[in-house]
Formats: structure tokens, sequence, C-alpha cells
């Protein structure tokens, strides 16, 4: 299987892309990994044939969990997934959900990437997370509703998750679903 987790900044992509990882005992690539490089440099400005190449080479895996909305590479990724989980929860729940982990990182110095961690004056930019959820939420779900619905991603097998609460039904039906195709 090959599963990509998708949603706004704050839905809880990564966590729910490394509980699926776990059940299913299958490699983890977090796009944002990828991406950010030490002193918050991000490949995919600074140095974007590097960025795809990267994923490129993470997702010829024959099995992985892969999380991030990153518009250079989805084409590449949602061609080669089997799955999509898509966390499409109300914008309520996203910026409590992405204002809280904001404000731990923060509080707490939470390593992110390559060392990088939040800081408070982070929250004053544009592209910080809670401002980029707010602004980017109606925008992306009505992009993502008609992506999917093209003809080219009917190979996919979705999962649009309107609640948090629906995680768990989704990680059994993938965990089953893993279990059938190694059978």
């Amino acid at each position: 299987m090959r599963i990509a987790v998708i949603g706004t900044p704050g839905a809880g992509k990564t966590m729910l892309a490394r509980r699926i990882a776990g059940r299913l005992e299958v490699p983890h690539i977090e796009l944002d990994a990828i991406n950010w490089q030490p002193g918050w440099r991000d490949l995919t400005r600074h140095d974007p044939e590097e960025f795809i190449r990267r994923v490129t080479e993470a997702i010829q895996a024959e099995a992985w969990i892969a999380d991030g909305n990153y518009g250079s590479v989805r084409d590449r990724v949602w061609r080669r997934a089997t799955h999509l989980v898509w966390l499409d929860y109300e914008r309520p729940v996203i910026m409590v959900r992405v204002i809280r982990r904001s404000l731990l990182r923060a509080i707490l110095r939470t390593e992110l990437w390559a060392g990088n961690r939040e800081r408070w004056r982070h929250l004053l930019r544009p592209s910080h997370p809670v401002r980029w959820a707010w602004s980017t939420w109606a925008r992306l779900r009505r992009e993502t509703a008609a992506r999917l619905a093209q003809q080219e991603y009917a190979n996919l097998a979705v999962l649009r998750l309107r609640h948090p609460r629906d995680t768990d039904k989704a990680v059994a039906f993938l965990a089953e679903a893993g279990r059938q195709i190694s059978k």
C-alpha cells in the first residue's frame, strides 16, 4: 500500500501518517522533513529540483505513507499512491489544532526538522501555519475536491475524513486493507 495523507496545516497529517505507518509497518515519508533544511531554508524555494528528486526517490518504495500538501510533487505522490486520506475538517477544528500545536512548539522549543524550532516571532509571518491555515482553508478544500474528481485520480481509494473521530475507523480500514494485500 502507498498512502498519501493530506489536509490543511494543523489537521494532524503527520500524527495520523505516523500512526498508520506504525500499524502497517511501512515507511513514513514526511514531506516537511524533506523540504526543511537548517535555518528554515526550504528546498521548494531554494532548490525545487532537489526537493522533487528527493520526494520522487522516496516514493519509489513499494509501500509507504506520505504526508504533506506540496503542489510541486502532489501529482507524483498521488499518481503513485493507492490510497489517499483527506483530513477535511471544519475550520474551527483546524484552527484549534494549529494554534495549540504552534503555541506548544514555541513554549517547549520543540525541534522540528533539521534543528529548526518554532519561535514566537514566527507567528507574525504570513506564511506561519496559523495564518496559512486560516487564509487557505476554503480554497484548498475546493481545489482538493475538484482535483480528486479528475479522471486521472480515479484509481485512488479516497477516505475523506470530516471529523477527527473518524480516524480510528480509517486506521482500522487501512490496516485491514493492508492485511488483505499482503495475503
